[in-house]
């Protein structure tokens, strides 16, 4: 039989890592969520890590990891590669510390996570077209250098910083019954499990993934890490081509399940968030609220959501919106093709109208292989009142002889 996995991080250590995190980070709330609680039948709390300083759990785990290098090593500087969120924790992180940072970035990074880095006061270097491109760069000029990497997760320090996140959740609902977390290389889903598991044994800890990018399931089935290829996702913040040897170790020995969410469920979510919660948080942050939706009586409660981070670039953000009212029903194209005479256009648009949809888009061609003569096609963007209000809409049409196809 073969012997247990141990993790390399147990709660001791978290609850070591909170001390040293005493006065720097807050403790974020968490916030009631009555629209989830009444979806679901059981009280749900949003963790909101998105209201933590630098905008996500990051300065966690980056603080404690510099805070417990040697004077020799703080002497050297600290070097680290992110899009984002852990490139703002490193650097808040080491200014506080009085380190040198510098952190590598892709060259598309996000305008507002680059200004925010340079901000708290690292040398920004854009290298590469991915995140992965990136580490490459920074490990290479670490080497060089001789300053000290900070992996976004794959360290035991990195991970227990993570977890005092699962410290204030045991505080603040000591009678949780089952906490979802993001997952991306697994530093805050272990940390957190760690603390989690050695208080409350019985408690469920649900790891979430984006379909698009989901590494976990496939390493946890084989035992081992293994690396996913053709990440296609929203959640940036999560989207990592393989778990840390490290976090595998710990992830694979404390949580439940890892499940996986929709681009559909991400946007959803975080839709759901900015609408009902009146919480601003990136796609990544929201992928526990989309697991919740998509199975809401599945976990047993109460159940705590941790929202872990909310940096979102603007012009993402805009695209989220856009996909997640198109997901929830509130948002509808309509495909027709029509007699080409005159006025039709004005009777269709009339009574669209009449049915109380509001179009956004008119877009009407004659030009087409398969259009016979005397027709047009006809593309309408409108913006409805929900499921039941779209249905109506396209029943309606197609009572009325029109041919409505919807994507």
């Amino acid at each position: 039989m073969a012997a247990p996995v141990i993790p390399p991080v147990t709660a001791d250590d978290v609850l070591s890592a909170r001390e040293l995190l005493s006065g720097v980070v807050r403790t974020t709330p968490v916030a009631g969520a009555r629209a989830l609680s009444d979806l679901t039948g059981s009280r749900v709390g949003l963790k909101c890590e998105n209201l933590q300083r630098t905008g996500s759990f990051k300065i966690r785990g980056a603080y404690t990891r510099i805070a417990r290098l040697s004077d020799d090593e703080r002497a050297g500087g600290v070097v680290a590669a992110s899009a984002g969120n852990h490139a703002q924790g490193v650097a808040l992180a080491a200014r506080l510390l009085g380190v040198r940072a510098t952190v590598y970035m892709p060259e598309r990074a996000a305008l507002p996570k680059v200004d925010a880095t340079r901000g708290y006061g690292a040398e920004v270097v854009l290298t590469g077209r991915t995140v992965d491109e990136a580490v490459t760069a920074a490990t290479a000029a670490a080497e060089r250098s001789g300053a000290v990497f900070v992996h976004p997760f794959d360290h035991p320090d990195i991970i227990a910083g993570q977890g005092t996140v699962g410290c204030e959740i045991l505080d603040q609902v000591p009678d949780a019954g089952t906490v979802l977390i993001s997952a991306g290389g697994g530093g805050l889903l272990g940390g957190t499990a760690a603390v989690l598991r050695a208080a409350r044994p019985d408690i469920r800890i649900v790891g979430v993934q984006a379909a698009g990018a989901a590494a976990w399931p496939s390493s946890l089935a084989a035992g081992e890490p293994m690396p996913v290829g053709g990440m296609r996702t929203m959640a940036d913040g999560i989207a990592v081509g393989r778990p840390g040897d490290v976090t595998f170790a710990q992830v694979s020995a404390l949580i439940d399940e890892m499940v996986t969410v929709s681009e559909d469920a991400l946007s959803a979510a975080l839709l759901h968030c900015l609408e009902r919660a009146k919480m601003l948080v990136e796609p990544a942050g929201a992928a526990s609220v989309a697991a919740l939706m998509e199975q809401p009586d599945r976990w047993p409660g109460p159940v705590v959501c941790v929202l872990s981070g909310g940096n979102v670039d603007p012009l993402v953000l805009l695209q989220v919106i856009r996909h997640g009212l198109v997901a929830s029903s509130r948002y509808l194209t309509l495909h027709m093709r029509m007699p080409d005479r005159p006025g039709a256009l004005a009777e269709l648009l009339a009574r669209v109208g009449r049915l109380g949809a509001n179009v956004t888009d008119v877009a009407h061609s004659r030009i087409s292989g398969a259009l016979a003569v005397g027709e047009v096609d006809v593309e309408l963007s409108v913006e409805t009142r929900g499921p039941e209000h779209r249905d109506a809409i396209v029943a309606d049409l197609r009572e009325a002889g029109h041919a409505v196809a919807t994507p």
